[in-house]
């Protein structure tokens, strides 16, 4: 087999860029994700496109039991994972805190925090048996700083920022690699899930300017995987040219 890259959250936007990437490079690609007809699709295009293997796990990685279940399916053959990506997240709304609203709450914590800790402590055990790996986790610049009625959203994404250099520090020292690439402003799903599917919001959010794609993210990614083993990129901050910030857009006028 060649490398094996495991991505969470590999049904669009980011997560199906970086297995287009990785894919492009050769790699055999895992895809974990919800939905299985996406994640079968996916699959099938990938291995026409690209001649590698692809393997789909369909799982909800909020469920602890579902995350176990899946990697321990996995055969010798795929679990020599040499790249884990941390991916899947979301944001539901944009409320104060006091308005906020549990279950958005519970959603984001057990998908952006729980979720990634649990495959990230089973794939390192992996990595760890076999001296070598990487793990990338996706944050935000929603982890620098945080912006008005974005309070549990921004915690998670300040919370994977602190993790990534815990995880470091944990597990350098075993030969394996930890980075976060953090993005700013990306047209994905990602605004119409946060409005849960309200299209015409959703859409503003990108509107009078250019902003980040997939695709970028997906290089920057695979720019941070292919370094010589000896180099580590700890954290890479990226942004649309018209961002400043969080909050600070340069916009066509309307």
């Amino acid at each position: 087999m060649n490398n094996i890259a495991l991505i969470t959250g590999a049904t669009s936007g980011i997560g199906k860029a970086c297995a287009e990437k990785f894919a492009a490079n050769r790699y055999n690609i895992i895809l974990t994700g919800r939905r299985s007809e996406r994640l079968q699709s996916l699959k099938k295009e990938l291995e026409k496109k690209y001649q590698v293997k692809t393997k789909s796990l369909c799982f909800d990685i909020q469920k602890k039991d579902q995350v176990i279940n899946a990697i321990e399916s996995l055969d010798n053959s795929w679990r020599q994972i040499n790249i884990l990506i941390n991916n899947a997240g979301l944001a539901l709304d944009l409320k104060p805190i006091q308005e906020g609203d549990f279950s958005d709450w519970d959603t984001m914590i057990d998908t952006n925090l729980k979720g990634l800790l649990y495959i990230s402590k089973l794939v390192s055990n992996i990595m760890i048996t076999q001296g070598s790996g990487h793990i990338i986790n996706i944050g935000s610049i929603a982890g620098r700083e945080s912006y008005p009625n974005g309070n549990v959203y921004c915690a998670t994404k300040h919370a994977v920022e602190g993790l990534t250099k815990a995880m470091r520090l944990d597990l350098f020292r075993q030969g394996i690699r930890v980075s976060q690439i953090a993005p700013g402003a990306v047209e994905t799903e990602f605004s119409l899930v946060r409005f849960k599917g309200d299209a015409d919001t959703a859409e503003k959010v990108y509107r009078g300017y250019t902003p980040l794609t997939s695709e970028d993210v997906a290089e920057s990614v695979y720019f941070v995987a292919s370094q010589p083993t000896h180099i580590n990129i700890n954290d890479l901050l990226i942004m649309p040219m018209a961002q400043a910030n969080a909050t600070t857009f340069n916009k066509e006028p309307k």
